[in-house]
């Protein structure tokens, strides 16, 4: 058995704030968006209505809103063709304002992403004091500090990826251990970001911390997995990640077999 243990001040840095138990978790009561006349078409407007008070993200109201859109005799499909008619004629047939009318139907949808949306709001508000939550983090400042002047790093994508992975290493005490350690850092960046996202307007973030999760990424290729259940943790992660292409799918399942007869 590969005798690795977790790298205990690696997990303390790549860490979100508690949530503070003091901290107001529920989002605030909204008051409901007013009902306007906006294209002149009563079903449509009221579907459009509808969406308005979905995006509140409040469960109450999002509920009777889901309720009220099955009283609408017209099939959903047929008011969503007469908006994409409207936008089409509206916007002199701009392809990307027709594109996102697409889904206009879809209220089940919109529920579900508007509820998530909050539940993430709720809980930046509760790990982050104020605009904290846009100020960069011990990890972050950890990556800008391991990536200052590094020879040919311009940003995330335009960089030496050798370079960047000779600084990270050079911070042993802050290197994965296993590949759990991994799992955990990458898990880190995934969350931050969403609560970002969620709690304001966001772009890529700071290009110093996503070259680090994309180099904790390659780990996943390299260090060996301790038990059968680590490694399908690996590959349960890496079959559903976005950021991982094919390629390295391939070689991080290599690794993974490459460690056969684990304990379970």
């Amino acid at each position: 058995m590969i005798n690795l243990t977790d790298n205990l001040a690696h997990r303390a840095l790549f860490t979100l704030p508690s949530i503070r138990p003091s901290a107001e978790t529920a989002p605030a009561v909204q008051v409901l968006p007013e009902q306007k006349v906006v294209t002149g078409d009563k079903e449509v407007d009221a579907v459009l209505w509808l969406r308005e008070v979905i995006k509140t993200g409040q469960a109450g109201p999002i509920a009777t809103a889901l309720d009220a859109a099955k009283q609408i005799n017209t099939p959903l499909k047929q008011i969503e063709q007469r908006y994409v008619e409207y936008v089409k004629r509206n916007s002199g047939g701009n392809p990307f304002a027709v594109m996102f009318s697409f889904g206009f139907a879809d209220l089940e949808g919109l529920a579900k992403s508007s509820l998530a949306t909050a539940a993430l709001v709720s809980e930046a508000q509760a790990r982050f004091e104020g605009e904290t939550i846009f100020e960069d983090t011990p990890a972050e400042q950890f990556c800008e500090r391991a990536l200052k002047r590094c020879k040919g790093f311009k940003d995330y994508i335009d960089n030496d990826k050798a370079e960047v992975a000779k600084r990270f290493r050079k911070h042993s005490d802050l290197m994965p251990n296993t590949l759990d350690d991994c799992l955990h850092e990458i898990a880190y960046w995934d969350r931050l970001y969403a609560l970002r996202h969620a709690a304001g307007e966001w772009g890529d973030g700071m290009h110093e911390a996503i070259a680090r999760d994309w180099f904790v990424q390659g780990l996943l290729s390299e260090i060996k997995p301790r038990t059968q259940a680590e490694a399908l943790r690996v590959l349960d992660y890496a079959e559903h990640a976005e950021s991982i292409e094919s390629d390295d799918l391939v070689a991080i399942a290599r690794n993974l077999i490459a460690s056969g007869g684990l304990p379970e």
